[in-house]
């Protein structure tokens, strides 16, 4: 298992398909002290949280090979499964019912805003890990 850097507070996973989205929120977090881990695959994301510990994932629903519900679906009976915050394009009721069955913390509408996204990490901090850095924990 890798571990995180000393350095690195919270270890993020960014699954998305876009380069460029992942820079620009690996931009807002690392000078925060959080790892930004980054894939565009949903096969390459379950591959890393099997050797990485990961405290949230941050999956979009409409990955190559895998979407984000089904890595969910695949990682939520691992030991200790990080948090999952869920990008969709399109939020249907079904969507968010079966997200909510799958104990998804947060689903975020597309094109994200960064805001919106900050919050839901703030939230899982404080739900999670009391409002603590996981590395302080």
């Amino acid at each position: 298992m890798v571990d995180v850097s000393p350095n690195n507070r919270l270890s993020v996973l960014l699954a998305h398909d876009s380069e460029g989205w992942q820079d620009n929120v690996r931009r807002l977090l690392e000078p925060q002290g959080v790892q930004t881990l980054a894939v565009r695959t949903g096969r390459e994301a379950l591959e890393l949280m099997q050797n990485t510990q990961i405290h949230v994932a941050v999956l979009d629903q409409q990955m190559p090979q895998l979407g984000g519900l089904q890595v969910i679906r695949l990682m939520r009976d691992q030991k200790n499964a990080p948090a999952s915050i869920l990008l969709a394009t399109h939020l249907t009721d079904h969507l968010l019912h079966e997200a909510l069955g799958m104990r998804v913390f947060s689903v975020l509408s597309k094109p994200v805003d960064l805001n919106v996204l900050l919050d839901a990490l703030a939230r899982i901090l404080k739900k999670r890990y009391a409002s603590r850095w996981p590395s302080d924990s």
